[in-house]
């Protein structure tokens, strides 16, 4: 019952404010998802660091605002496949077409994905105050790999996504799904960072 009207509450709420209902959602499921990893990090530590462990605030904050952003665009991403890669042909049979289908995935998967993906590395090396030389090696280790990544678990969550979803809520699908991705997401960032930082730490050490 409580879902139904949550449920309501969201609709209501999308066809009033769809973008700004959109960044709220996506934001707070990328949220959820670096709670989720920081968590995971913890529990991985050995016993005797898991006392020094901290929970990192604003890196939780930073996947917020990395979502907030991204759940409009994503939103306006989704109204444009849907105008242009309809499922149903005008004046057929009614049934949707697995071609188009197809298409839609795969204009999805080779356009957005890389672009979301790009934009994800480029924003948090931002925030996290790296400068130009350190986002650069940051895409160098990390682009390729999450891609290879991407393609190998998103395209099968979006076919059903677009297939069985009604439009306003394709990005809280997305999202829900995007609570592992942005797990992986987050302990590869943090994996990086770390790199960074040690590898930092050691230039600092023989100057």
């Amino acid at each position: 019952m409580a879902n139904v009207a949550l449920a309501r509450v969201y609709q209501q709420s999308f066809e009033t404010h769809p973008y700004t209902t959109l960044a709220f959602t996506n934001g707070a499921f990328n949220a959820l998802g670096d709670i989720v990893a920081q968590l995971t990090q913890k529990v991985q530590r050995p016993e005797d660091r898991r006392r020094q462990w901290t929970y990192d605030i604003p890196r939780t904050m930073r996947f917020f605002a990395f979502g907030f952003g991204m759940g409009p665009l994503v939103g306006r991403w989704n109204f444009f496949l849907e105008h242009n890669f309809p499922l149903r042909i005008q004046g057929g049979s009614g049934k949707v077409s697995l071609r188009a289908l197809a298409r839609r995935v795969g204009a999805d998967q080779l356009f957005m994905a890389p672009i979301g993906l790009a934009i994800f590395i480029g924003s948090m090396g931002v925030m996290e105050g790296r400068d130009a030389k350190h986002i650069g090696q940051r895409y160098s280790e990390l682009y390729k790999p999450a891609l290879m990544a991407n393609w190998q678990v998103w395209p099968l969550a979006q076919l059903v996504n677009f297939r069985f979803m009604p439009l306003a809520y394709r990005v809280p699908f997305q999202s829900t799904c995007g609570v592992f991705w942005t797990l992986y997401l987050s302990l590869l960032n943090a994996k990086e960072d770390e790199r960074q930082d040690r590898d930092e730490g050691r230039r600092r050490t023989l100057k």
